[in-house]
């Protein structure tokens, strides 16, 4: 509710995944799996989808199938903890002060993962790859810290990270009646959605500057649970001066790669350490932190997941996964294989830029994973019965209350409608997927950025601290090499008139008689928008009074970008409120049964140390060192995704092979779980999630763990390599033994 939806009035949204309430959330766009099978599914199957009817009518005896206790999943919230059922479940008996602790060591690591407080002085565990962006950050001129990894020995030798921030939640205030009360007195969905938010901010504001009398570390965020049928004001104390304390090679934290992304067996030491300090500049006092397990976890072990899973799309209606299956994740993964097939060929060089090109490639093909498996799962027949069974139960139990058939009555009906609604705009919208995303050309996109902020100058726009967090997200934008950021503007452009058509008259004036490709390359070779210091300057002279190329470009292209997203918002709008009837009326049917859809907010997950049966075979609980060293001397010569530092590849003898590495348990898992803490029952820590398998990918929709798996490193792991592989003997005993080493 402030940043994030500031970015969506701005218009720099991913359009066709804000048109379906079933789409990722922020940062989670992009997230999936690996099989080439799916790619060519999508291709060959196109046509069908089209012709499909994505609103079918439900009846009974389409399905046969069981309706389950946890399909909502398992990510509880510290509003309404589990206690009941943990101990039904493990016999575990809880209370308010072991939900206190379970949520006062966590952390949210930036705007896109979690982490965890792990010692008494604030260090910090949180994932590699979450690390990633931070720690070329502060690789000196002539270092390279991902590839060489980085151990600070002393404090004064741990790196400051610019603009990196960790939150731990301290309070939990309930503001559900006043915000909704702003609803209530104004008609139209726009209005109401934004009376909506109008309240949920201006209470944000009201109680941050309250907290901040107490502790000017403290911020309130209002967050919605249950599709916005409840709001939450969530106190964060937030820790903005974080350093880098250690980070292993780029080649142990990735070990295997795109390859072995979202699968299982796997062998990766995916962790760093981080430091939070005070305002002041000292080490931070961090009395709520989770202490590290002597023994780790064995198979059949309770264990616990606490951190942000960011979105899920298990509450909604059937007809809205059918939108979602035949027309968002379509588009995006059509978007996503040409970028990931372009980035390729760029690859492997070390020039300026060059890093870019490899982060974006990581984040394409991971996202590509994650979507092609969420689509997998949405074509599964198993998956979609038992939400259509699910669906259908509610609709039953609806109808045998008067009250709640007056009240709710048209609900499914009206969220069948909008689907429809949206389907007929569908192809438009397809126009502008990742359009105005760092996923695409960087010219263009500051283009996009230079249009609207010139725009909200010229109209006197009196929020100047909006404005200035506008362009300084605009310079954020780092510089691309140029020869792939043209080839990135031949893909939208080509998209643009896919969508529109070759004689759309914004298609026309966007070209000015140019070809595609001779328009990229008179933007890329006369454009000041190819490097940051000259999109600078154009945002402070005036970006519209330029005579830079894109200038005629955007200025037709534009308006027809955010018409399409006001339509996109007034999609949402209507949906929101539409949910929000979903969520009252399954509240007034089944309590809080099931848990609310992920929001990048603080959740609590129960499951156990379990292997599974996949692919004809038995996936174990556990990985070692061996599988790591067998996998180096096997698959190395096939990709440098297998490679090991020099230092590893032969340990001393002191380094236990048979130390488990890697681990996989049932708990209920999303993008935004990264980097979480796996606790056992005392609320030690026994494990670092860093990924789901395969498996799991359908969970965002229904949660099964019957293969589905979390992955984590194990203690165990961490341990052994920071004493015996980076001599770091100091921080094994500030993170066992709260030993300090000054």
């Amino acid at each position: 509710m402030s940043k994030i939806d500031m970015k969506a009035v701005a218009g720099f949204v991913l359009l066709l995944a804000v048109m379906s309430s079933c789409s990722p959330g922020p940062r989670q766009v992009i997230q999936v799996i690996s099989e080439p099978l799916v790619v060519e599914e999508i291709a060959s199957s196109s046509q069908s989808w089209d012709q499909q009817d994505p609103i079918d009518t439900l009846s009974v005896d389409r399905f046969d199938v069981d309706i389950g206790r946890f399909d909502g999943g398992k990510m509880w919230t510290f509003d309404n903890p589990p206690e009941q059922w943990l101990s039904e479940a493990y016999e575990i008996q809880t209370d308010s002060s072991w939900f206190a602790k379970a949520r006062l060591g966590a952390l949210r690591f930036g705007s896109n993962c979690s982490a965890s407080f792990v010692s008494d002085r604030g260090l910090i565990l949180t994932n590699h790859h979450c690390a990633r962006e931070s720690i070329a950050d502060v690789s000196g001129e002539r270092e390279d810290l991902l590839k060489d990894g980085f151990l600070a020995r002393e404090k004064s030798e741990e790196r400051k990270i610019a603009d990196l921030y960790v939150e731990q939640l301290w309070e939990i205030t309930d503001v559900t009646e006043r915000v909704h009360r702003a609803g209530q007195v104004v008609r139209g969905d726009n209005e109401r959605v934004r009376a909506r938010l109008d309240k949920a901010r201006e209470i944000e504001e009201a109680m941050t500057q309250s907290a901040k009398m107490r502790d000017s570390t403290l911020r309130v965020e209002v967050v919605e649970l249950y599709s916005g049928e409840r709001f939450a004001a969530y106190t964060y104390r937030r820790y903005e001066d974080v350093r880098l304390v250690m980070a292993p090679e780029k080649e142990l934290g990735y070990f295997g790669g795109e390859q072995d992304n979202f699968t299982f067996p796997r062998y990766t030491l995916d962790m760093a350490f981080f430091r939070a300090y005070d305002q002041n500049g000292n080490v931070a006092m961090t009395p709520h932190h989770y202490d590290w397990s002597t023994k780790g976890v064995e198979a059949g072990e309770p264990v616990f997941v606490v951190g942000n899973p960011g979105s899920t799309s298990r509450l909604g209606s059937v007809s809205q996964l059918r939108f979602e299956r035949d027309y968002v994740l379509k588009h995006q993964i059509e978007a996503l294989q040409r970028r990931e097939s372009l980035l390729r060929s760029f690859r492997g060089g070390d020039g300026p830029g060059s890093d870019e090109i490899d982060n974006m490639w990581f984040s394409i093909s991971n996202s590509l994973k994650a979507l092609s498996g969420q689509l997998k799962g949405l074509r599964n027949d198993t998956l979609m019965a038992k939400r259509s069974a699910a669906e259908f139960q509610m609709r039953e139990d609806l109808f045998k209350s008067d009250s709640l058939s007056a009240r709710y009555g048209s609900v499914f009906q009206d969220i069948d409608e909008l689907q429809r609604s949206k389907r007929a705009e569908a192809g438009r919208m397809k126009a502008f997927t990742f359009l105005g995303t760092t996923i695409g050309s960087r010219i263009l996109t500051r283009a996009l950025y230079g249009y609207y902020y010139a725009n909200l100058q010229q109209r006197g726009y009196a929020d100047k601290s909006a404005l200035d967090d506008i362009r300084k997200e605009a310079l954020a934008l780092k510089d691309f090499p140029l020869e792939a950021d043209q080839a990135m503007m031949v893909i939208r452009f080509q998209e643009l008139q896919e969508a529109l058509g070759v004689n759309d008259p914004t298609i026309r004036s966007i070209l000015g008689g140019l070809t595609i490709d001779s328009l990229a390359s008179k933007i890329a070779t006369t454009s000041a928008l190819s490097d940051s210091a000259g999109f600078a300057e154009l945002l402070d002279t005036g970006y519209l009074s330029s005579d830079d190329p894109t200038v005629p470009v955007m200025s037709a292209l534009a308006p027809l970008y955010f018409t399409a997203q006001r339509q996109a918002e007034s999609f949402t709008n209507r949906e929101d409120l539409l949910h929000a009837e979903l969520a009252s009326l399954r509240f007034a049917l089944y309590g809080t049964d099931s848990p609310p859809d992920a929001s990048f907010s603080l959740r609590i997950s129960d499951g156990r140390v379990s292997g599974y049966r996949y692919n004809g075979t038995h996936a174990p609980a556990f990985t070692t060192f061996y599988g790591l060293y067998d996998h180096y001397y096997a698959y190395r010569n096939l990709s440098e995704a297998w490679d090991l530092p020099e230092r590893w590849q032969n340990p001393p003898d002191t380094f236990v092979l048979s130390t488990p590495l890697n681990f996989v348990s049932t708990n209920d898992i999303t993008g935004g779980n990264s980097g979480s803490p796996l606790l056992n029952e005392h609320l030690e820590i026994v494990g670092l999630i860093f990924d789901g398998n395969i498996e799991s990918l359908p969970n965002v929709y229904i949660f099964s763990d019957r293969t589905a798996r979390a992955i984590s490193v194990d203690v165990r792991a961490i341990v052994v390599s920071l004493e015996h592989i980076y001599n770091a003997e100091f921080l094994v005993q500030e993170i066992m033994h709260g030993l300090d080493r000054e």
